[in-house]
């Protein structure tokens, strides 16, 4: 008799079992009684050498997330951390550099902590290669797809950034605007931004607008301070440009500081939209223009798929969730339009 059949038994978690066994109060008195009952009947005894180990590592998930200012991801991870608190596990949140190699970060956490499972937020493909298997472990890729890597214990949860930015191209164009600027991050260590970039870019082609990556692409970090910066070189290298979309929220709400900075109003002189749907977008002045993506269900799906993976053995699952165009204050029809 193992932890996984007591847990198969009583119909709880596996995090829900090992909690029981060592006395951790974050049980429901229902559980513990329920655990306890299937423990006594088939009079199980916790091996302590296994339980000493077990002491030493981490009873539940590892949560590895790439940047410490994407607001987008704290409210997935705040989401997803109640859901799987709610089903008896533990979940340790990992904060890495945007440009570290989170695949790495994961192999260090599997050596010291043993984790049932891994999540992954804000993630660059070219670290995930078939060598991911080998940490035996479930994990999931949250806001990016893994569809196409064939890696067997990866799954995944998205939002489909082309067709999501491809479309706010369309609206942006829908408004008059011919001249439109671009801020994001580095296409080569960002998927998202390479995929926000691929359906910009596709839009302007169709709509035949122009577009020059030197002059109307500025590299940001999703951050405020990096959106104000990547504003400024837009109006230094590309002054016409009419409108602008940001890759996510904050760089947007940083590009808008910087246009009142240098005596520019928005949307009046210049609208500006930007990617997400966080709550501070909805608060900023103007509010802002966005394609917001469903951190609920991002969050809901990412911990169901994931703990099917741990608790029944489930294969991969790769789904992708709608998004929404929100049209608000920060944009504006040029005139005559």
């Amino acid at each position: 008799m193992t932890i996984k059949d007591i847990a198969k038994e009583s119909g709880y978690a596996i995090g829900t079992v090992s909690r029981v066994l060592n006395n951790n109060p974050s049980v429901s008195p229902a559980a513990r009684a329920k655990i306890l009952e299937v423990i006594k009947r088939y009079n199980y005894q916790p091996n302590s050498n296994a339980k000493h180990l077990k002491q030493q590592s981490s009873d539940g998930l590892a949560l590895i997330v790439k940047g410490t200012q994407n607001m987008l991801f704290v409210d997935i991870l705040e989401k997803m951390q109640a859901i799987l608190e709610e089903r008896g596990y533990v979940s340790t949140v990992y904060y890495i550099d945007e440009e570290a190699n989170e695949v790495a970060q994961a192999e260090l956490i599997c050596a010291e902590r043993k984790p049932y499972g891994i999540v992954f937020l804000g993630s660059n493909l070219e670290y995930f290669t078939p060598q991911l298997a080998e940490l035996r472990v479930p994990c999931l890729l949250l806001t990016n797809s893994a569809a196409t890597l064939n890696i067997p214990n990866l799954s995944s949860v998205s939002v489909d950034d082309v067709s999501a930015s491809s479309l706010m191209i369309e609206y942006l164009y829908a408004q008059g605007h011919r001249k439109i600027g671009l801020i994001g991050g580095k296409p080569d260590q960002s998927r998202p931004s390479l995929s926000r970039l691929t359906g910009s870019q596709s839009a302007m082609f169709r709509l035949g607008l122009p577009f020059e990556m030197e002059k109307q692409y500025a590299y940001a970090r999703f951050s405020l301070q990096s959106g104000y910066t990547a504003m400024e070189y837009l109006l230094k290298h590309c002054p016409d440009i009419t409108a602008v979309f940001a890759m996510s929220d904050l760089m947007a709400l940083g590009a808008i500081r910087a246009l009142n900075d240098h005596g520019l109003r928005v949307p009046q002189d210049i609208s500006v939209s930007g990617y997400d749907g966080i709550a501070l977008g909805r608060y900023s002045n103007p509010r802002l223009t966005t394609i917001r993506q469903n951190s609920e269900r991002l969050a809901q799906r990412g911990a169901e798929i994931l703990l099917n993976c741990i608790e029944n053995g489930s294969s991969a699952v790769h789904e992708v969730v709608p998004f929404e165009l929100i049209e608000d204050e920060s944009v504006a029809a040029l005139p005559n339009h």
